[in-house]
């Protein structure tokens, strides 16, 4: 790098763990006598000279290092020179004799070898295509001749499209790109020590394009009040002006004409959204306009400046384009405004004509200002209408009328699918008392990405200040406080937001649905109920583009929690459906995740557990892009779910982890709820019932801490199978009769089947088989494999246990297909432990006979001793596998005899060497498939 772009290297390097591991692999080929070539190539201030230091720093043998000096200064071989004064040993050769006219490329390449077999030696050039010719040659020379076995690493760094770096072209080489926004966050707080303001990490992250130079740079020429947000941040930002000018270096071989359009391609983007590159034709325009033939751009192109297609200019890297704009003079960049403007002329294009004038003003102008407002409407997108509204905001004089410009602008920016734009425009409004649009907007990225006590508290407080005159978003944020109260879990606070919605409205089906759920919270459960399926009826049978009508997402969304509420599951899915088409239709982009995680959840209540998680997936990428991070963490609690279906223990748990980790910090009581279920009913699926029962039962028993009020009573019936199985059963009769009064209300085709089940698990051995037969034949009514094949499981496993295991097999041989058809595996295997169990062998059993030792045990006795190594008692493995004591004994005796063992102790470690030799085995495979590929 030139001196201009040296970047000094962070306390540790953020985001490269790619490129880390790939120079680690550079090293230890080098310890093992194996050299290699790599170029690392990067624009200005990506850290490729961090990364070549840090790469000599952790060689251990000879290092010989040198960075580059400015061009013009230096002489034929002067480059070579200093890299040979670097070495740390001797040299067989010296300098001089290596540098004589003619034979420098081949002494270099031989005197390398000759290093390279005395110890493992790593040559570093950072900078390379700043080396004087003669240098590069000889460097390149040796480089390409080098022998496999010479024992020699070689890394060099080069800019991008510079001159000199093509005496490199064919060389291994890794490109650096912009470190992503989680490592430019985690930069930024370290410069700033964690002191840094979201609105102020977020706009600089945007500013600093992923560069770590230029991001340190930016943070270092802020005051600590700009930082941390109670001071403005000035206008452009500071601390760029050295990267952008290396960027700017790129261009001044350029023709003059050339760097003109350059300047009106850079100008044209102001008004364009990010990334869209200029309109060809414009510049055909504006370059007619300023007398400059547009084929002047050839240049630029050859130079990697820019690339053309599809009627777009774009310049190849965003840098570049703002270090065009920069270097111009103020008043050449007006005028290329001014000149842009001109050149769109025509009422399609009245508001980027409006952006380009705003581009050139050199002050307030409070009369474009209006214009611009009254330009930023429908169809405009809504990126556009932000953009132009926040140039509005920037030309006005009155302090509360930039405020609101600000806050709409904001609002815009988050319909458009950009929430740290719409926080970057938030940080703007600095009228007092802030605008109640911009609480609005403040509310509502809380809602997807913060504290949702913080999101209703806002929402509502926007409610007050909007209801004079401004009735669409009142409705629209009580609806927002009202859906944070209820991913709190707190009842109180949602019946409380719900009640202040208008009682009379222009939405026939909102009306219904306040009353609905106002009467459903209140305790008025049936009128609530008959209310609810009125709102239902009014969504689905409103015309397209009514109001009311289907296609509006928010609708549609509000329809599948009501058809939830209602039990009614089957019609959840279709609304949710119905939402997720309304949004992909029409948007707005930020209801998509919401609109999936809707629909996802829909689906599982319906048990169409493959269908869950496909939406659920494309519900993660999607809040993932969009930022919603409290949406992501109710997708994972669905996802989770789903693997506790199919028997997947270790992706239930990763799923889980995920939405604990989302719902912890930002309050959000169902998404923790779910995923605490899903953890206890896979712990359930692989015979853990006690477990399961202790994870399951704060969230069904009344008290503080009770899950989720719409999680509790879809729990009860796995909870009352994991506390009889693990010997609790006197918890759970009460629970069961508030099972019963909700069985009563719901629509639910599954619950009076869970009902009879959860009666039969608690009845006397006199009533059980009559209560299980009731439980299938509500079954019959209803579809559902899984839950059906739970009913026969636990039917099976009764009567089993009453031995009499000839009837046992046929309720179990039908658990066994059902649970294979729904793919739930670990179900499956429980079944065919139960099987094997009543005597029947099992045919068609996936995966080989447990390898080592354990291979000389029968089934159950495979289980007892799996369950006595993790440290369980004769009494809990007992529970676990609901057999007797004496039967566990027995078949304990029989496997301290089989396997020559004389203690738990003993049999721990037998296994655990047993479970390492497999990982390893594993761990070897997956290498070999890894090398094949």
């Amino acid at each position: 790098m030139t001196p201009t772009t040296t970047v000094r290297s962070p306390l540790r390097l953020y985001g490269r763990s790619g490129e880390l591991a790939i120079l680690e692999t550079l090293l230890t080929r080098l310890s093992g006598g194996r050299g290699s070539t790599l170029v690392l190539t990067a624009p200005p201030g990506l850290g490729r000279s961090a990364l070549a230091l840090h790469t000599a720093d952790g060689h251990r043998g000879p290092v010989l290092r040198a960075a580059a000096a400015p061009a013009e200064r230096l002489l034929p071989y002067s480059g070579l020179h200093a890299l040979l004064c670097s070495a740390q040993v001797p040299l067989p050769v010296p300098p001089a004799d290596v540098l004589r006219s003619g034979l420098a490329p081949t002494a270099l390449l031989d005197l390398l070898t000759a290093l390279g077999a005395r110890r493992p030696l790593l040559v570093c050039v950072d900078d390379a295509h700043v080396w004087d010719p003669d240098s590069r040659a000889a460097l390149a020379f040796a480089v390409r001749r080098l022998a496999p076995g010479s024992r020699v690493a070689v890394l060099l760094t080069a800019a991008d499209r510079q001159d000199g770096a093509e005496a490199f072209t064919g060389l291994p080489a890794l490109r650096l790109g912009p470190l992503d926004d989680a490592a430019a966050a985690e930069l930024l707080d370290r410069v700033t020590e964690g002191r840094i303001d979201s609105a102020v990490r977020e706009e600089l992250r945007r500013e600093g394009a992923g560069n770590p130079r230029l991001l340190t740079a930016l943070a270092g020429h802020l005051g600590r009040d700009q930082v941390t947000g109670r001071h403005p941040l000035p206008r452009p930002l500071p601390g760029a002006e050295g990267v952008l000018a290396a960027y700017a270096a790129h261009l001044d071989a350029l023709p003059d004409d050339t760097r003109t359009l350059l300047l009106f391609a850079a100008a044209a983007e102001e008004h364009e959204p990010e990334g869209a590159g200029a309109d060809t034709i414009l510049l055909l325009r504006a370059g007619q306009l300023a007398g400059i033939d547009a084929g002047r751009l050839a240049p630029a192109e050859l130079a990697g400046a820019v690339h053309s297609g599809g009627g777009r200019v774009r310049f190849t890297h965003p840098l570049l384009r703002r270090a065009v704009l920069r270097r111009a003079p103020l008043a050449r960049r007006r005028a290329v405004h001014h000149l842009l403007a001109t050149a769109l002329d025509g009422p399609h294009r009245t508001l980027p004509r409006l952006v380009q004038r705003a581009c050139a003003a050199g002050g307030y102008d409070p009369a474009l200002a209006d214009a611009l407002a009254r330009a930023a409407v429908p169809p405009r997108p809504h990126a556009d209408r932000a953009a132009a509204l926040a140039r509005a905001a920037a030309l006005s004089t009155d302090e509360a009328l930039r405020g609101a410009r600000f806050a709409a602008a904001a609002e815009h920016a988050w319909l458009a699918g950009e929430p740290g734009r719409a926080r970057i425009l938030l940080a703007r409004v600095r009228a007092v008392p802030a605008p109640g649009r911009a609480h609005y907007v403040r509310g509502l990225l809380a809602l997807r990405d913060g504290p949702a006590a913080d999101a209703r508290e806002a929402l509502l407080t926007a409610a007050a200040l909007l209801a004079p005159r401004d009735a669409g978003r009142t409705v629209s944020a009580l609806l927002g406080a009202a859906e944070a109260a209820w991913a709190m879990g707190d009842a109180a606070a949602y019946l409380d937001a719900m009640s202040r919605l208008p009682v009379r409205g222009s939405d026939p089906s909102l009306e219904r649905y306040r009353a609905g759920m106002c009467a459903v919270f209140g305790g008025r459960t049936a009128e609530g109920h008959a209310l609810l399926r009125g709102c239902l009826d009014a969504v689905a049978q409103a015309r397209p583009g009514s109001t009311g009508g289907s296609d509006d997402p928010a609708r549609g969304l509000r329809a599948g929690v009501a058809a939830l509420v209602l039990g009614e599951v089957d019609d959840a899915c279709r609304a949710g459906a119905r939402a997720l088409a309304a949004v992909r239709a029409h948007g707005p982009d930020p209801l998509l995740p919401q609109a999936l995680e809707h629909l996802a959840y829909g689906e599982l209540r319906a048990g169409r557990y493959a269908l869950a998680r496909a939406h659920a997936r494309e519900g993660l990428c999607a809040a993932g892009r969009l930022g919603q991070r409290n949406v992501a963490a109710h997708l994972h609690a669905v996802l989770a779910l789903a693997a506790s279906v199919e028997g997947d223990a270790r992706t239930c748990g990763e799923h889980a982890d995920a939405a604990m980790a989302g719902a912890g910090p930002h309050g959000l009581a169902q998404a923790a709820t779910l995923a605490r279920w899903a953890v206890a009913r896979a712990a359930l699926a692989d015979g853990r019932s006690a477990e399961a029962a202790a994870r399951l039962s704060p969230l069904v028993q009344p008290g503080p801490r009770r899950g989720h009020f719409a999680a509790r009573m879809p729990a009860v019936p796995c909870f009352v199978e994991a506390a009889v199985l693990a010997g609790r059963g006197t918890e759970a009769y009460a629970l069961v009769e508030e099972f019963a009064g909700w069985t009563a209300q719901t629509a639910d085709p599954q619950a009076p089947a869970q009902l009879a089940r959860c009666r039969a698990l608690l009845a006397p051995p006199a009533e059980a088989a009559a209560r299980y037969e009731e439980a299938l034949a509500h079954h019959d009514r209803a579809d559902g494999d899984f839950e059906r094949a739970r009913t026969q499981l636990l039917y099976g496993h009764w009567l089993r246990r009453r031995r009499r295991t000839r009837e046992a097999r046929g309720p179990l041989r039908d658990a066994l297909v059902a649970f294979e058809r729904c793919g739930a595996r670990l179900w499956s295997g429980r079944v065919r432990g139960e099987l094997r169990a009543a005597g029947e062998a099992v045919a068609g059993e996936s995966g080989a006979a447990p390898p080592g030792p354990l291979v000389l045990l029968t089934p159950q006795q495979q289980r007892i001793a799996r369950c006595v190594a993790e440290g369980a008692t004769n009494r809990e493995v007992a529970v676990r596998l609901s057999v007797s004591t004496r039967t566990v004994d027995h078949h304990l005796r029989n496997v301290f005899a089989t396997l020559g063992v004389r203690s738990r102790t003993e049999l721990a470690r037998l296994l655990d060497r047993d479970e390492e030799r497999g990982v390893r085995r594993d761990v070897g495979r997956d290498e070999k498939n890894v090398a094949d590929l």
